[in-house]
């Protein structure tokens, strides 16, 4: 059983930081993708950033040069460092991790945790 806890999310002024956290609970072995995604009011969720199982980076297109993700494999933890935020960051973010094993498919969420942008 895996379980994401997320933090740091909270109020931020356009042009400020925010750095989230997701920390991974439960043994999957190294084999899985592991990320942020969004959703604003009224909206679909959508991906903002995650860890491929191959180890390779993809970031939204809303979110590229202004969003960075790192990840502690020690700590079984991911961060999400955002910069130059913006109005249209406003979201809840949501912490993900996807994997397969044999014929089954497995799919986590975190609670998540809101993000304001706004002045």
């Amino acid at each position: 059983q895996v379980q994401l806890v997320e933090s740091g999310g909270g109020l931020a002024q356009p042009g400020g930081s925010l750095r989230l956290s997701c920390a991974k609970s439960g043994s999957i072995g190294s084999d899985y993708a592991m990320g942020w995604y969004r959703q604003a009011p009224g909206k679909q969720r959508e991906l903002v950033a995650v860890f491929t199982s191959g180890d390779s980076t993809n970031y939204g297109d809303s979110v590229k040069g202004r969003f960075t993700i790192s990840r502690d494999n020690a700590k079984n933890t991911v961060y999400l460092q955002m910069n130059s935020l913006k109005p249209e960051d406003t979201a809840v973010y949501y912490c993900n991790v996807k994997y397969s094993r044999g014929r089954g498919d497995y799919n986590y969420w975190g609670r998540g945790t809101q993000v304001t942008v706004s002045s």
